[in-house]
């Protein structure tokens, strides 16, 4: 006789916290002055957190073994869908510039790039834990650069620049705790850092000599090194051709990031806002349901990529520490089951789950600061986005049932 699986308590309690802690904040997203569609969203959000839920257990019921089965497979027809958004997708809301959702006779059924990313995760952890050990060279990432690069891809031609760059979290977070060096991973990343910093000459000239020094130090194969300091030079002399090639709605978010008073009506107007509505706060906040800003419906996207401001601008500093602190707890949490899980595979799924969620968070909350361009990308647990709660709630169905298995549990029934 096997023994039933022993949910893990503290993280159940974690992401039902910040789910309650979302709902309400939507709710209070559509109390503005002027009646819209938003104020009554928050029942679907409900609706979706329930379904959520159930999602969430039926993960849990599901072995790890059996998710390593299933992984291949689904990510077959999980890239197959994003390649078909690219010619049939529909754009809505927050993205109307893409076509990251499927829609069929007018019906949106969901965005399938929330569900690829935990598909993804699986996949690029089968990958990796395939490998007796840790990638040493840039040779040895060839496979998970392609598992990762397939999906992202398509997603780009959608185009999806804030999935994308979850994507790119994914890959590098899993080949840390694969055991990937970090200089290796410098090394992978050049590229686009050289692609970003070309911005200025003597900026990336700088970064160029650190290249070197790290290359002399490193001292991957001969072929490696002229490879990597090779596309570094290519990427700094094709920015301005990579520039050129950007929608001018996409210059305008790069240039309104370094300077918001560029264009404070159209591209800046979404930060000046939100940085208005947090800063507004103060300590304790305007009260639930109070924010001016929200109110008077200054404030853009205030239900789906800017709730954060919302919880900022009404329950203050103190709100918004509670909020991070359960985000911290919860990825602490879920790293700590990482560490204890039975087998490689349970490890880096785990551990890539946590790191999805901890780019969300990361790039949403700088964006409404100014921190980071925007890019358009929700808060997990708390933005409004049915295909986004119930991927949440399905990356917390597969922790809690690895947590269950690192802790000598099984989940089966008695015959």
């Amino acid at each position: 006789m096997k023994q039933r699986l022993v949910p893990d308590f503290t993280l159940l309690a974690l992401a039902l916290a910040l789910s309650v802690f979302g709902i309400a904040m939507v709710y209070s997203a559509g109390q503005t002055d002027v009646v819209t569609r938003v104020t009554s969203l928050w029942h679907k959000q409900l609706e979706w957190f329930v379904l959520g839920l159930i999602a969430a257990y039926l993960a849990s019921r599901a072995s790890v073994r059996m998710l390593d089965w299933l992984t291949p497979p689904v990510y077959a027809v999980t890239c197959i869908v994003l390649l078909l958004l690219v010619f049939i997708g529909k754009g809505f809301g927050t993205g109307a510039s893409t076509k990251s959702w499927l829609a069929i006779g007018g019906f949106r059924l969901g965005q399938p790039s929330e569900i690829a990313k935990i598909v993804v995760v699986l996949m690029l952890a089968k990958v990796l834990a395939a490998r007796r050990d840790a990638p040493k060279s840039l040779l040895d990432l060839w496979q998970p650069a392609l598992v990762v690069g397939i999906p992202w891809l398509f997603i780009m031609l959608q185009p999806d620049l804030g999935t994308g760059l979850v994507f790119i979290g994914i890959f590098f977070s899993m080949l840390f705790w694969s055991g990937c060096s970090w200089q290796l991973l410098v090394l992978a990343a050049s590229p686009g850092i050289s692609l970003v910093l070309a911005v200025s000459t003597t900026i990336w000239g700088a970064w160029f000599l650190i290249l070197i020094a790290l290359v002399v130090w490193y001292k991957p194969y001969v072929v490696e090194s002229a490879i990597i300091i090779a596309a570094n030079v290519v990427m700094g002399g094709v920015a301005p051709l990579v520039w050129e090639k950007l929608n001018p709605y996409q210059q305008r978010r790069l240039l309104v990031f370094l300077d918001p008073g560029s264009d404070p009506l159209r591209s800046g107007y979404h930060v000046i806002q939100s940085q208005v509505a947090i800063g507004s706060g103060g300590w304790l906040g305007k009260g639930f349901t109070m924010g001016t800003q929200k109110r008077l419906a200054f404030l853009p996207a205030q239900h789906t990529d800017f709730i954060f401001p919302v919880v900022g601008e009404e329950l203050g500093f103190v709100g918004v520490t509670v909020a991070l602190v359960l985000f911290l707890v919860l990825f602490l949490r879920c790293v700590r089951v990482a560490g204890r899980a039975t087998d490689s595979f349970s490890s880096l799924v785990a551990f890539g789950l946590v790191s999805t969620w901890f780019v969300h968070v990361l790039i949403n909350v700088g964006m409404t600061l100014n921190l980071m361009p925007i890019t358009g990308i929700p808060l997990p647990f708390f933005s409004y986005g049915g295909s986004f709660m119930l991927a949440c709630w399905i990356a917390v169905g597969i922790e809690i049932r690895i947590s269950g298995e690192g802790r000598g549990k099984a989940d089966t029934l008695v015959i």
